[in-house]
Parts: structure tokens; sequence; C-alpha cells
């Protein structure tokens, strides 16, 4: 892999800063740029250098490609490089661009922040010209825009839209395809390879760990669990932390079940308690189901622990324990709002359900997994800058309850923003209140951007977890029809060597 690499980036980059930009464009979305960490920010590092020059190049393709690459790269742009393309009454003036260049800019408007007003114009109006255009361009023109409408790559994992990069993007691209297309596929056969071996690891754990079999009505989903760690932590030597990373997932889809569907008021309080006091004792007066599941929290969670506390120094698990206290009590509060039939009001119901979704569960064993808790200093991180943490979770809660269709073995009631907002405000159509919620995404984005790209403590790699974590939920809750997952089939027709159901 070695010559390929160097035949690929060594032979190209440095000569022309446009080309330069493309090529890293060509393997971030490939999901290959975890081989050209060092090339990708000497090219980034030259560019960034010459941002001065960028407020007066006037090719709106290159200055929306190296925004957005310099910001998803953490260097700070200002949208002020777009006031070209802005006409005296602050509008842009785009019509006559190319299908790349809004593409380009499309591409752009996504890693855009609130208050960036050209940005959020750019989104609309790039969109809606490229709508327009569809309809007069030949098949293939025609899937590369709806592919770049539909998935656009700041919100989208690579190995969903690898297979249209190569012709769409690089054909015509100095004749580097071979090497490209050579290393996409070593690449491949490694990834399935480790995910492979992954796999049979988590199933293994959980076929053991018996859970399924005592809980009949519970989800028994371990691929779908562990498909969440392979989006999460996507380089290929995070095998163990991929591994260990499933179980905890796998545990808060469980312990949602039995809120949901087995345990009285009565019960799910007293296991709160437990889980709160970190107590197995506490849950002596339980039915023996939870009993058995607390069990296997508490010895999961203490594992881990003691793993993270061998490799890297310090113990977590106070902070775990933490995340699955909070985690249980917004499970009970939901509980109790539904046995008693009241709805809370929409702000009350989130609130609550950005803790419930179980996104901060998995965000702060990925934390002390890849070693950004090591010190107590870091560790505290985790607790002090929640936002990091809720708004990929708020994306998550948003998007679930959408409600375009219910889990397909899900059968318990846990509520639904839309159903609270339309209670609160009593005139609200369906239609409307669902374009609120798409609104509320669309700015929580914003804000999820902000914090990614501003300056800040965390790591890079976690940083990208939580962004990786908000592009799986298209994936997750993005139903068909027929009650299957489209985008999650096709994502995990890719990493693996054969094609697997949900």
């Amino acid at each position: 892999m070695a010559n390929i690499k160097r035949e690929l980036m060594v032979k190209n980059i440095g000569r022309d800063p446009y080309k330069d930009l493309i090529m890293v464009d060509v393997v971030q979305r490939l999901g290959i740029d975890y081989e050209f960490k060092e090339e990708i920010e000497q090219v980034l590092e030259r560019q960034y250098t010459a941002i001065d020059e960028l407020v007066n190049n006037k090719d709106l393709y290159f200055v929306s490609l190296c925004f957005r690459l310099l910001r998803q790269h953490q260097y700070y742009v200002s949208a002020d490089a777009f006031n070209n393309f802005v006409n005296k009454t602050r509008n842009l003036e785009i019509r006559g661009e190319s299908n790349d260049a809004l593409m380009s800019l499309y591409e752009a408007s996504q890693l855009r922040v609130e208050g960036e007003e050209v940005l959020d114009e750019a989104e609309y109006l790039s969109r809606l010209l490229l709508q327009e255009r569809m309809k007069f361009l030949n098949h293939d023109q025609s899937i590369a825009i709806k592919n770049t409408l539909a998935h656009p790559h700041h919100k989208s994992f690579a190995r969903i839209t690898e297979k249209h990069i190569i012709s769409n993007v690089v054909n015509g691209n100095e004749g580097y395809e071979k090497a490209l297309q050579e290393l996409v596929t070593t690449d491949l056969a490694l990834m399935r390879t480790i995910h492979d071996r992954e796999l049979s690891a988590v199933s293994r754990w959980w076929n053991d760990l018996g859970l399924a079999q005592e809980l009949k009505l519970v989800r028994d989903q371990p691929l779908k669990w562990y498909m969440c760690t392979t989006a999460l932590l996507t380089d290929p030597g995070f095998s163990e932390e991929r591994i260990e990373l499933a179980k905890p997932i796998s545990l808060i889809y469980i312990i949602d079940d039995i809120f949901d569907l087995y345990g009285t008021i009565d019960e799910l309080t007293l296991f709160t308690e437990a889980v709160n006091r970190w107590d197995i004792a506490a849950t002596e007066q339980l039915p023996d189901y939870m009993q058995k599941c607390f069990l296997s929290l508490h010895n999961i969670t203490n594992e881990i622990g003691y793993k993270i506390y061998k490799k890297f120094g310090l113990n977590p698990i106070d902070y775990l324990k933490i995340s699955w206290s909070k985690l249980c009590n917004a499970f009970l509060e939901e509980s109790k709002w539904f046995a008693s039939g009241h709805l809370p009001l929409a702000e009350e119901y989130l609130n609550n359900g950005i803790v419930s979704s179980g996104v901060h569960v998995a965000l702060v064993h990925m934390f002390f997994l890849i070693g950004d808790g090591s010190t107590k200093e870091q560790a505290e991180l985790i607790t002090s800058n929640a936002s990091m943490l809720s708004y990929p979770a708020a994306i998550l809660r948003l998007w679930d309850d959408l409600g375009s269709a219910k889990d397909e073995n899900q059968k318990g009631h846990d509520g639904s923003y839309v159903t609270c907002y339309m209670k609160e405000h009593g005139e609200v159509s369906v239609e409307a209140a669902r374009k609120h919620v798409q609104d509320m995404i669309s700015d929580t984005w914003k804000r999820l951007n902000k914090e990614c790209f501003s300056p800040n403590p965390y790591s890079k790699t976690f940083i990208k977890g939580c962004l990786n974590l908000a592009r799986m939920v298209p994936l997750l809750y993005n139903y068909a029809d027929n009650q299957s997952l489209p985008q999650l089939e096709e994502y995990m027709k890719s990493m693996f060597v054969l094609p697997l159901n949900c």
C-alpha cells in the first residue's frame, strides 16, 4: 500500500493548489484519508497561509471547496470568502455558475454556523438551481447532482457514495484514477477483514451474555449495534475500541426496551435507584431479568473501566456510572409521563429526550476508550463541555421523533416531540410541526458545526466521532415504506464481504 500512496500523493501534491484540494476532497470522500494525514495537513496549511487570496478569487468551485476543507479541519475561514458572489443588495449572484460550482457551493453551505445568512441562501439557491437543471441533463449528470443533494459530504458517510466518486470527481484529473482505485480496493479488503473479525467478537460476547434469551421482546441486533461503532470510529487502528464500545451501545437498547416493554413504574424506579447507587444488593426485590440486566451492566462497565485504567492510567468508572445514572433517570421520567397519560411541554420533553437518546453514554465511553480522559483534568472535559455531546443527541432525538416509522421491533410507547409540540400549539398541523422539527435539526447542525470548528480542547478523533454520530442518524432512522433501512443496508454491504440484513 505504501507504493500506491507514494504514487497517488507524493507525485501529485504541491504542483497545483486547485488539484491538491481536489485530491484531499477525494480521499476524504472515499474514507481513506487516515492514510494521508500528514499530506492533507501540508496541503491545507499551505492553502491557509494564502487565505487572504481566497476573498479575491472569483472561481466559485474553488472558493467553496477551499472553504469547506479548511473548516472541516478547524482552520478559521470567514463566510466573507463568498463576498465576490454577492451583489449590492447582499444577494447571491450564482445563476450563471456551472453545475460543478453549484454542487461545491451546496457542499460548503453544510458547514455553516448560526448567523451566516449568505450560506443559508447558498444552500437554498444552489439546491433550487440544481433541481431545476436536473430536468435537462443526461442520466449520469442528474445522478451526480441527486447524490450531492441527498448525501452532502459533511453530513454523510464515505462508504455510501464512494462508488460515484471516482468517476464523477476524479475522472480527467491527470490519470491517477488507477492508483486511487487500487488503494480503495486494498483498503476495502483490509477493512472488511477487520470488520468481520470484530463482528465475530461482538456476536460471541452478545450470545454469551444471554440477555436475548432471557428477554424475548427486546431488540436482538448485535450487527446494528456494532455498525454504530464502525461509524463513530472509522480508523482501522481502533479495532479493540470498537469491540468495547459495542457493549454499552447494546445495553442502551436493552435497558430502553426494559423501560418501554417490561417493567412496572415501581420496578423501574427500584432499578433506577440501583443504578444510581451502583449497588447489586439494591436489586434484590426486582424480577430476575432486571437483576441479570443490572449485573451485566455493572460487570461490563467495571470491566471497561479497568481496561481503560490499565491502558491509560485513569479509571473512568465514576464518569461511566454517572452517564448510566442520567440515562436511567431520563428513561424513568418518560415512563412516568406515558404511564400517567401526561404529555410534557415540548421543550421539557426534548431536554429529557436528549439524555434518553443514549448518545451521552456512547460518547462518554468513546471519549475514555480512545484515551482522551487519561488525566483528571482531561476527564473533567466530558462534564464541563456538554454541548459537544448534546447537539448530536438532539439531532438524533429530533430525527427519530419525526416519526417516519417505528423501529420494526419496538412495540412500546415512548412519545414524540412532534406530538408534544402539536398539543402545546393547538392549531398546528402535522406538516407544520414536522417542518418545525426539520428546521430545529438544521439549526442544531449549525450549533454542532460551531462547536466542532471553533477552537476547543477535544481531540480531532473525538470531534470526528461526535460528527459521525450525527451523520449516522439518517442511517438508523430513515425508514422506507416497507420498514427497511436502505441507507444502513447500503452502508453495511460496503463493510462486509457478504451482504447482511439488519
